[in-house]
């Protein structure tokens, strides 16, 4: 058994916390309520490691929850970054680096004709529903129980019973009227997107994750986003891709050049941030030339493409250009799969662990996972003490079971080694735990 976790640090840090910040986080997840226990508080970072204020070391596979693909405290990143700073922070005003980041999208993603930086993935999401309903004269949106587009009112929307159930508020403070526009559908469910078109005539757009990280990882199955494609063409609405969390994850083209689809709109953010906040959104000429100023759909932002974060985009896009980079770090996470699945028929553990890419996520469930209602039934109890075990033995994964692994560049082959086996001996122990 390896020793107990220090905590002594990350205990006080968080009372502390508690008293001036709500939670004692600045986001949800952090607050450890899906394994319990305290949230660890973390000092630094270098290459595949996190380091704790106690001391404590970890092979980090959580990355920032996505935009650290190349690892943290990459040097390449940091030398730009710190040339950018000492030029200026943000100007409020356009700068040769918003253009250079632009074109190295673009080139990755040739559905984004155009496209518009903004500071997050939940701006970018926002932003695009409203171009959508603009340019549709429509209003209402399909989106897929579990999948997570940020924080906006329409979007914050519990999955009713039925084909095509109008949504009903998922948060205090969001008004009735907002979550009726939005139909919240079952993921991997063709039928119920062609049932809801059938049903109504004002449907603007449908919006997904191509690849959910927000349950958990849970893929497309063979032809949902094909039919997806097809029911929007048919009905004169908007595929929108939310690739913030798969845009050049997945692969350097996000999921629409793995899969070959191609969206009307698409949303990105994490990595082309290379750890800065940014988000951006992009599409076909003809519908991002309804955004202000060349068009009459209003959105703005003050730090909207500033130079600290498109340097850190421009750095990071250009590393992942480079030839075989997913080849590698596809690879990692193969190997890292394959560890499970030897450990789960040494062990008989009821356990799926479900990949694409870089992204992954175990489930304590005897079968794959194909939309949100499998994935809440997934023993939640068991992932927690898997946790805890993992980080034990040194290795970090997020405090959720319904949130995705990313593996970094920067895990070295000995990293996987021993990542592989401790997930061989923490599935022993979560499998003892109550």
């Amino acid at each position: 058994m390896p020793k107990p976790l220090k905590t002594d640090q990350s205990k006080k840090l968080f009372q502390a916390a508690q008293k001036h910040l709500v939670g004692g986080v600045n986001s949800p997840v952090r607050a450890f309520k899906g394994v319990g226990g305290t949230p660890l508080f973390f000092s630094r970072g270098k290459g595949p490691y996190l380091i704790d204020v106690d001391g404590n070391r970890y092979l980090d596979l959580v990355g920032s929850w996505g935009p650290l693909i190349l690892g943290h405290a990459d040097t390449t990143v940091l030398n730009l970054v710190r040339r950018t700073i000492r030029k200026g922070l943000t100007f409020g005003a356009p700068s040769p680096l918003e253009t250079q980041l632009a074109v190295q999208v673009k080139k990755a993603f040739p559905s984004v004709e155009k496209i518009r930086f903004v500071s997050s993935g939940t701006e970018a999401v926002l932003s695009v529903l409203r171009l959508a309903r603009a340019a549709t004269q429509k209003k209402r949106i399909i989106k897929f129980n579990g999948c997570y587009h940020g924080h906006g009112d329409s979007l914050l929307v519990a999955a009713g019973s039925g084909a095509a159930t109008l949504g009903l508020p998922d948060s205090p403070g969001v008004p009735e009227e907002f979550a009726s526009l939005t139909l919240s559908l079952p993921y991997n469910d063709l039928g119920a997107v062609e049932s809801a078109f059938s049903k109504y005539s004002d449907i603007a757009a449908v919006i997904v994750e191509p690849v959910a990280g927000n349950m958990g990882l849970v893929p497309p199955k063979p032809g949902f986003l094909k039919g997806l494609r097809d029911l929007t063409a048919k009905n004169q609405a908007l595929l929108l891709f939310d690739e913030v969390m798969t845009g050049f994850r997945v692969a350097f083209g996000g999921a629409q050049e793995l899969y070959g689809i191609k969206p009307d709109l698409t949303t990105l953010g994490k990595v082309i941030g290379g750890g800065m906040p940014v988000g951006a959104y992009g599409g076909r000429q003809e519908l991002m030339s309804q955004v202000a100023p060349e068009g009459p759909v209003y959105q703005a932002g003050t730090l909207s493409g500033n130079p600290v974060a498109m340097a850190a985009g421009i750095a990071t896009l250009k590393k992942l250009a480079e030839p075989s980079f997913y080849e590698k770090l596809g690879g990692s996470a193969a190997f890292v799969e394959e560890g499970v699945r030897r450990a789960v028929q040494k062990t008989g553990a009821p356990v799926v662990f479900q990949r694409v890419g870089s992204m992954a996520t175990l489930f304590f469930c005897p079968h794959s996972i194909e939309n949100y209602e499998q994935a809440k039934n997934s023993d939640r109890k068991k992932y927690a003490a898997f946790f805890w075990a993992m980080a034990q033995r040194g290795v970090y994964i997020p405090p959720s079971q319904f949130e995705a692994w990313f593996f970094s560049a920067a895990l070295t082959q000995e990293n996987l080694k021993k990542i592989v086996k401790a997930i061989g001996e923490s599935l022993n122990e979560a499998l003892e735990a109550n």
